[in-house]
């Protein structure tokens, strides 16, 4: 049996440093400390060639528990559904009214934040409320 390995969640985007600032608002996230000897992530980037410049962000959980996030820049837009998405645990253990309402407020600050509701689906006797959202480019998440 193998061990339990590390792992990263890449995304594809147009502006990397805007969609990891949406996602380190949403999650609680961090930007990593920049390479040794740059005082901040700017002066790195500045460090690049001019075509490098701006092509990834990344952030990180503070606490080292959930995975790295990356964001990479391609030159393509999204065209399809997302066949990979985070679900962001936002009513975990609440059913019901109580679940809904703990959801319905987290996806009221996330569209401050830039991001948009798909659709609100109800409690249906099976299946628990959940929220399927966009973030500030489009890529699908859900609020469960």
């Amino acid at each position: 049996m193998g061990s339990v390995k590390q792992f990263q969640v890449t995304f594809d985007c147009a502006e990397p440093a805007r969609v990891a600032r949406f996602w380190c608002e949403a999650l609680g996230y961090v930007e990593p400390p920049p390479p040794e000897g740059f005082a901040d992530w700017a002066e790195f980037d500045r460090s690049l060639p001019p075509e490098e410049q701006g092509a990834w962000a990344a952030c990180v959980d503070p606490n080292g528990v959930g995975p790295r996030l990356y964001f990479q820049r391609v030159p393509e837009g999204r065209v399809v559904k997302n066949r990979v998405h985070l679900d962001v645990r936002a009513g975990t253990g609440l059913v019901g009214d109580e679940r809904l309402a703990a959801l319905e407020a987290e996806a009221e600050r996330l569209v401050a934040l830039g991001a948009s509701i798909v659709q609100v689906l109800r409690a249906d006797g099976v299946n628990e409320s959940c929220i399927p959202m966009q973030d500030v480019e489009g890529n699908e998440f859900c609020l469960d």
